[in-house]
């Protein structure tokens, strides 16, 4: 296996939820490789239909976002949210455009990770989404909210348990 494969391999392994964050700024170089990480994610037809809205701990909109889920102390703790959005014009197949969210939020999960920093992808908070778009001024006409993001230096170790592989596969082979 070459350095790169398992620098790879070795972060999708090691990378935890982590929902406690010290008080020290993240950089806007750090925010901005994330965002980056997300920006090259894989999408159908390349049509990128994602769009990130960051909300920094001074953002007045972050106590509005923190009344739209039960994990409010999260979203009040975090060194920054980022909201990834899709962009319902951009967008082309409902399917493969969560699908391609997917990827966007688990690449800028890794790229926080790489950087040291902890991130936790909160989707309870779209369950509400004309509340959760509101509280950051857009609406469900334009944007539908995927996830948000918490990102911060972290204040707790994660761990993580896996079901066995035998429990995945549907068949040998």
């Amino acid at each position: 296996m070459t350095e790169n494969a398992d620098a790879v391999l070795r972060a999708i392994r090691e990378r935890r939820s982590i929902r406690k964050y010290t008080d020290k700024q993240i950089s806007r170089d750090d925010i901005m490789t994330i965002l980056e990480a997300g920006q090259w994610a894989p999408s159908g037809l390349n049509n990128q239909p994602w769009r990130f809205l960051v909300v920094m701990r001074d953002d007045q909109r972050r106590e509005k976002l923190a009344g739209c889920t039960k994990y409010a102390h999260i979203v009040r703790e975090a060194g920054a949210l980022i909201c990834v959005l899709l962009k319902r014009e951009a967008m082309y197949s409902e399917t493969k455009d969560h699908q391609g969210a997917g990827a966007c939020i688990q690449n800028m999960m890794l790229a926080a990770h790489a950087l040291g920093l902890g991130t936790v992808w909160l989707g309870q908070i779209i369950n509400d989404q004309a509340a959760s778009l509101k509280a950051v001024d857009l609406t469900e006409n334009d944007y539908e909210l995927q996830a948000v993001i918490a990102v911060g230096h972290p204040d707790q170790k994660g761990s993580s348990d896996r079901k066995p592989m035998t429990e995945l596969l549907l068949e040998e082979f």
